[in-house]
């Protein structure tokens, strides 16, 4: 699997991953109304890097990588991950992980921190888990998840 920086001409494939994710509702705190435009400006804007992960041509997942916070947070990565459906158990989210992990190092970040990861998404969770990211917070009930109801949000961290 290659992973690379994304390109103008990665939009489409990007939003093809994007828009039923965005549309589930389920994993990522973004409007389900969301348009692509809003969609591909959020997940390729200016403050942060967008890669794409590509096997046999086709992209199969993105992800973006960040500073969590500017100034004094400014030395701690954030990345957010999506996976083409079709994909799912493929290993790319894992194999995403492992490169924005050591992408982040060669930046000069110390650590890395996701927001917000929804407690129900047990996928994501344990894979995070084995890559040596611990929950470090929990934000009791704030995630609206459209068939559970309200659930839980944690905070992962692991040092770089």
């Amino acid at each position: 699997m290659l992973i690379r920086h994304a390109r103008q001409d990665d939009h489409p494939a990007i939003w093809r991953i994007l828009e039923p994710t965005i549309r589930a509702g389920e994993t990522y705190a973004l409007p389900r109304d969301m348009s692509e435009a809003a969609a591909l400006a959020y997940w390729t804007g200016a403050d942060r890097e967008t890669f794409v992960a590509e096997a046999d041509g086709r992209i199969l997942g993105t992800y973006v990588l960040r500073a969590n916070q500017p100034g004094g947070g400014a030395h701690v990565a954030n990345c957010g991950y999506m996976t083409a459906a079709d994909a799912v158990g493929r290993g790319v989210a894992r194999a995403m992980c492992e490169h924005s992990l050591a992408h982040a190092r060669e930046c000069g970040f110390r650590a890395m921190q996701f927001n917000f990861v929804v407690s129900s998404n047990a996928r994501a969770v344990k894979l995070w888990q084995g890559l040596g990211f611990e929950t470090v917070g929990r934000l009791p009930l704030a995630f609206e998840h459209p068939r559970l109801g309200f659930v839980d949000a944690l905070v992962m961290f692991r040092v770089l």
